[in-house]
């Protein structure tokens, strides 16, 4: 069977608003049951405008330096793990070199007239992303070292071999940062955030095994009788700035498709007072001297979700049915919860707290995407609207 060739004709209106040129390369794909018009992907990007230059310089750079550095301190012998080890330098290469190379770039993106992500993302919200990335990297490279050390227990390399394997790690690193600098949107960030709060909430787990925390509660991580509650605390506290971050994108674009929207911005004022009550609950972990303002903020945090499963159908425009459907199933879910847990005692304290936690996050990352899914539909319909016109 032969394939034929198409052409797509596009009102010369709809053209100028996409800025699009007779070279612009463009394709179609499919998204959310939809015929979308898509741009070249980054990954195209990075090798058709020589991007991978700077990735290929700076891990050269990081290579040499670190053979001077073992020259220079008489390291004729490496470790693969430990102190003054490859995978130290690789962790430190990495990351620093990866968050400048993404950073720099995503700064860059900003002046491309076909990324309509970082042209609504403010400053403010730049470090947060940035550092967003940075965390995600910083944990990867330390579990791939890890696992390493693992699998060749005791290796031991020559100087020379552990600059070459320091360039291979830094070039992989560095092309990869420039690649999501370039694909970062909205879905991304959503998974960023996910990852962050995960990682970090399991990491904190895994540190306080031997303290047996699911005998006290789930805010027992962020006590000072936890190993490392910092962490813990942390972790909400970056993740609810990563929030804040991604529900002032989402509705700078969002307000473009249903401007002077009260209904929006009451949304948006909730969202952001979870983001930020979720924030409170690391700031004020559960010890003795803020016992009290931890409860008061965990508590509000519950009053939030509700309020936002409650008001979601007067609040979201065009909300589907299904969703409304799931938003109430999940009230109804976290009220049965705090019945067998509160009144009856079928549920410990940490049992509730992981079932609220879950189902709560869930629904507020579904909320986040329908939100994701009405811009992209309000964005259609402008077009569209454009074409009649």
């Amino acid at each position: 069977m032969k394939s034929k060739d198409y052409q797509l004709k596009i009102p010369a209106a709809v053209s100028e608003q996409l800025q699009l040129r007779e070279d612009t390369p463009v394709k179609l794909v499919v998204k959310r049951d939809r015929l979308v018009v898509q741009f070249a992907e980054p990954r195209q990007q990075v090798f058709q405008k020589r991007v991978v230059f700077w990735p290929l310089l700076l891990a050269l750079f990081a290579s040499v330096g670190f053979l001077i550095f073992c020259v220079s301190q008489g390291m004729h012998q490496v470790k693969l793990v430990g102190e003054q080890s490859l995978a130290t330098a690789i962790i430190l290469v990495g990351v620093v070199l990866g968050t400048l190379l993404f950073a720099g770039f995503f700064i860059h993106d900003r002046n491309n007239p076909l990324n309509h992500f970082t042209k609504n993302i403010y400053w403010r919200n730049f470090p947060v992303i940035v550092l967003s990335f940075a965390l995600i990297l910083a944990l990867v490279l330390s579990g791939s070292m890890w696992l390493l050390g693992v699998l060749f227990k005791g290796a031991i390399f020559g100087s020379f071999t552990a600059s070459i394997i320091l360039f291979v790690f830094s070039l992989v690193v560095n092309a990869t940062m420039v690649y999501f600098s370039l694909m970062v949107d909205a879905s991304v960030l959503t998974t960023v955030l996910t990852l962050v709060i995960i990682s970090g909430v399991v990491i904190s787990m895994a540190v306080n095994n031997q303290k047996y925390w699911w005998q006290h509660n789930l805010s027992f991580l962020g006590t000072n009788g936890a190993s490392s509650g910092w962490q813990f605390n942390a972790t909400l506290m970056f993740a609810a700035l990563l929030m804040i971050a991604l529900v002032d994108y989402l509705f700078v674009s969002l307000h473009e498709v249903f401007p002077n929207s009260r209904r929006l911005w009451v949304l948006r004022i909730l969202l952001t007072l979870t983001a930020v009550d979720l924030g409170m609950v690391g700031v004020f972990p559960n010890n003795a001297i803020s016992h009290d303002l931890h409860d008061q903020v965990a508590t509000f945090l519950v009053y939030f979700i509700i309020a936002l499963i409650v008001g979601v159908r007067w609040l979201l425009p065009q909300i589907t049915r299904d969703f409304l459907y799931l938003s109430y199933g999940v009230g109804v879910a976290l009220v049965i919860a705090e019945i067998l847990f509160r009144w009856l005692g079928y549920f410990s304290l940490t049992a509730f707290e992981l079932i609220a936690f879950v189902m709560a996050f869930g629904w507020l990352l579904m909320l986040l995407e329908q939100i994701e899914g009405l811009i992209t539909s309000g964005t259609e319909g402008m077009i569209q609207q454009t074409k009649r016109s």
